[in-house]
């Protein structure tokens, strides 16, 4: 994936240990993406409310990996408020969860996720659906402009 432009992408989870994870997944897959993580959906659109007028430096994503299970505003609650603002709703959003449920997928199509990702128990299997994943979004797929 070296032969491909840097991306940005911004992994909203709440586990540290899950975080380490998809970091070490990207790296180990040579994916060129500045990582940035945030732990909950608040968090998340602090980061997008900052990237938009440029506050911190922070950089408007390329593609959002989204946990659904996290404490003060979860991932559904963050993706009904991305979706409902015209600066971000055009962003990607992965959701990537340990949930299997059905009604988790559906709900997670309906509020505007573009794919959803069971985590994989196995961190081999966890470390290709990551890799696979980023390839499709940075590689195979045309991204929106902001």
């Amino acid at each position: 994936m070296s032969d491909y432009p840097k991306f940005h992408l911004l992994l909203v989870e709440d586990e540290p240990a899950d975080a380490m994870l998809v970091r070490q997944a990207l790296i180990d897959g040579k994916v060129l993406a500045d990582f940035h993580h945030v732990t909950d959906g608040q968090a998340a659109l602090d980061f997008l409310d900052a990237a938009a007028n440029n506050g911190h430096g922070e950089i408007r994503p390329d593609l959002i990996l989204l946990d659904l299970n996290m404490p003060r505003m979860d991932g559904r609650e963050f993706l009904t408020k991305l979706r409902a603002d015209p600066r971000f709703r055009n962003i990607p959003v992965v959701v990537l969860t340990t949930s299997n449920t059905e009604r988790d997928v559906e709900m997670s199509y309906g509020l505007g996720a573009n794919s959803f990702i069971t985590k994989p128990v196995d961190i081999d299997q966890l470390f290709r659906a990551i890799r696979t994943a980023a390839d499709y979004w940075f590689t195979v797929v045309r991204l929106p402009k902001a």
